[in-house]
């Protein structure tokens, strides 16, 4: 039996890292596929490009981020 939160994760490394940049993430460095945003002592870190994140790595980032 799967359970649902009902709650649709961004999954798409793209649509992420525009949604932080418009909440005021700034990129400070990329390395690989790597891309790493700061705003203010909060840093997160986006594997990037990537349709589809694991469903764990999206939570984290949106859970860091603030959206969840």
């Amino acid at each position: 039996m799967t359970h649902s939160i009902g709650i649709e994760m961004e999954r798409d490394s793209r649509k992420i890292i525009k949604r932080l940049k418009d909440e005021g993430f700034e990129l400070v460095s990329v390395s690989g596929s790597h891309h790493k945003f700061r705003k203010g002592t909060l840093t997160l870190i986006v594997p990037h490009p990537k349709k589809d994140l694991p469903i764990g790595t999206a939570r984290s980032i949106a859970k860091d981020a603030g959206w969840l």
